[in-house]
Parts: C-alpha cells; sequence; structure tokens
C-alpha cells in the first residue's frame, strides 16, 4: 500500500498529473523570470506599456460570459485619436509614437484597477468596464475624453493638440462574443467622428 505522508517538492522537480507534465519553479529562479517575461511581453503592448489586443479579447471574452450567466452588467469603451495621421505628417512618426504614450499614461492613471484598459490597434484604445451601466460608462469616457483634451502634449517643445472621439455600448443579449460587442461599440465611435470628433456617442 503506498504511503499517505507528504513529499517535499524542489525547484527543478517534475510531476506528471493526467498526462500533463508540470516543473516546480522557485520564485527567485531565472527560468521562472524568464517565463514571466515571456508572459508579459505576450500581453503587455510594447510601445505604450498597456495591454494588447489579445489580453483585451481575452478579458472581455471573460466578462461576457461572466455577464450572461450572472445577470450582470458590462460596458465597452471604444476611443481613438482624431486626426492622429495629421499629427505624423506635421511632426514626424516618432513624435506619433510619443503622443501614444504620453495618452496612456494620462489614461491609466484614471482607470479602475478591476477594469481592462488596452491597445487595440494603431491609434485605437479600448477599456472594458465590468458591472457598468451605460451612464456610468458615458461618464468614464467623458472623463477619458476630457483629460486627453486638457493634458499637455509637447514635442521638441512645441504643444501638440491632442483630442479623442469615443464610442460606448453595454452588452446585450444579442451579442455573441466580443466581436459583436465591438462592431456595435465601433459604429457608435464612427458617428462621434462623424459628429465633429472630441466627443462621446453611446
Amino acid at each position: 500500500m503506498p504511503s499517505s505522508a507528504a513529499i517535499p517538492l524542489e525547484p527543478g522537480d517534475l510531476l506528471n498529473l493526467g498526462g500533463v507534465i508540470f516543473k516546480v519553479l522557485d520564485g527567485s529562479n531565472v527560468e521562472a523570470q524568464y517565463h514571466e517575461e515571456l508572459y508579459r511581453t505576450a500581453i503587455i503592448d510594447g510601445l505604450t506599456q498597456i495591454h494588447n489586443r489579445r489580453y483585451l479579447t481575452e478579458f472581455l471574452e471573460t466578462e461576457m460570459l461572466r455577464a450572461a450567466r450572472y445577470a450582470r452588467r458590462v460596458a465597452l469603451v471604444l476611443f481613438d485619436v482624431d486626426h492622429f495621421k495629421r499629427i505624423n505628417d506635421d511632426f514626424g512618426h516618432a513624435a506619433g509614437d510619443h503622443v501614444l504614450r504620453e495618452l496612456s499614461s494620462c489614461v491609466r492613471s484614471r482607470i479602475r484597477r478591476e477594469c481592462c484598459f488596452a491597445r487595440y490597434g494603431g491609434e485605437e484604445f479600448a477599456i472594458v468596464l465590468p458591472e457598468t451601466g451605460i451612464e456610468d460608462a458615458r461618464i468614464v469616457a467623458e472623463r477619458v475624453r476630457g483629460s486627453v483634451d486638457a493634458h499637455s502634449f509637447c514635442v521638441d517643445g512645441r504643444r501638440v493638440a491632442v483630442s479623442v472621439s469615443a464610442g460606448v455600448a453595454v452588452m446585450t443579449p444579442e451579442m455573441q462574443g466580443p466581436a459583436a460587442f465591438f462592431h456595435v461599440v465601433d459604429g457608435n465611435l464612427y458617428a462621434a467622428k462623424h459628429q465633429g470628433r472630441n466627443r462621446v456617442v453611446g
């Protein structure tokens, strides 16, 4: 009869559970740090140091499933930089990168920890707001818009005027997955652009 005595595990030990092999790593182990860095680079945008689109999509999908199962609310904000091409053309692409980094830092400080703030692509950003209805989501989006509008963006001593337009939506039962959610909020973002930019629609 096998002994039931506990056997302490040491760094480097291998465990075979149901055909899956686990390796024990110490927190100070160089290999553990390497794997942590690999994971971080897989979910963090290299330029802005906020979450990337991959992490955003996974986070949103999880929150949508949770909201559907427990009759909770989840809101999504999608915003992008107005006339970003003009910034690149007038000041250069390095200046455009600087604006995106500065904007990310400005917005990140105003987002709750339980929310997900991520770069959706190019000059587009998204915020997933769990447990949030449309009115509160609009307040968050307006706060972001106002903060960016009031922020002083400077490149080589020259001030760069930066504003954002935002679309807002809350999940409805018809939305089957993140793509459907993004389709709705993207339509509201397009409407914000069409109505004159530097505004929130949703």
